[in-house]
């Protein structure tokens, strides 16, 4: 059976209080480096019109699939032979225009320059902040959730305190320190406005994706998912719904 433990007040104030903080004035302050860090307007280059005109055809491309069921079967079969037809389609990138575009994409000098500040921007207060977290507060048990997990979150719950005993629902400050560092979206939010607002999580998943547009993986992976889609019209469902609506409201 899971051990109950009971918290002490001092760890509430010492360890879960100023960590919170801490994170949060580090995520503010975060931001405005970062903003200080950014090219001025007047040196920023003009977008590629060509790269306006793909990700506009993403867009589009995008909409028709996911919008597929409110259309016929034949008029989604034309337009998506109209996106993806083999070499007349309008997602289709000929290797060569892909291996210039990915060519030049890596040898913009400001492209680099900008990718490396946005990721030293969150990586360096990110490892300073872990490590002061691991060295002064490992192994505290900060806070309990009020209600009742399942034992796949004791790792994700309790990381640093090896005893298979304590309930799921009790955190540890290092798995508390990852809870803000994904979790405080809403609130940089509501601090810095919605389009402001720090997300880490995404951060750490855009990092690994390479610097500015790639037509060939966008346009290639948009027209994957067209080609696999299985068309399902949703009008005659829709009056099936109804007709049974009508039927339900007669019979009272």
């Amino acid at each position: 059976m899971a051990e109950e433990l009971v918290l002490d007040t001092a760890i509430r104030d010492w360890v879960l209080i100023p960590l919170s903080v801490v994170m949060v004035l580090i995520g503010v302050l975060r931001y405005f480096v970062s903003k200080l860090m950014r090219s001025p307007p007047s040196a920023s280059p003009s977008p590629d019109p060509k790269a306006v005109k793909e990700g506009q055809l993403v867009i589009r491309a995008r909409n028709l699939r996911t919008s597929s069921q409110f259309i016929p079967a034949k008029a989604f079969k034309a337009r998506k032979l109209y996106y993806t037809d083999g070499e007349r389609g309008l997602l289709h990138v000929p290797k060569e225009d892909a291996q210039k575009a990915q060519a030049a994409m890596f040898s913009d000098p400001n492209m680099a320059m900008d990718m490396m500040k946005k990721n030293l921007s969150m990586i360096v207060p990110q490892t300073l902040t872990f490590a002061w977290v691991n060295f002064f507060f490992s192994g505290f048990v900060a806070a309990k959730i009020p209600f009742p997990l399942t034992q796949r979150f004791r790792g994700m719950l309790q990381n640093g305190i090896d005893l298979s005993t304590v309930d799921v629902s009790y955190v540890s400050s290092r798995s508390w320190y990852f809870l803000n560092l994904f979790g405080l979206r809403g609130l940089f939010s509501l601090i810095l406005g919605e389009e402001n607002a720090t997300d880490d999580a995404t951060k750490m998943m855009q990092m690994g994706g390479g610097m500015g547009f790639n037509p060939a993986m966008s346009l290639g992976a948009e027209k994957d998912s067209l080609d696999i889609i299985q068309h399902d019209w949703a009008l005659p469902k829709m009056e099936h719904h109804a007709e049974e609506v009508l039927r339900k409201l007669l019979k009272k």
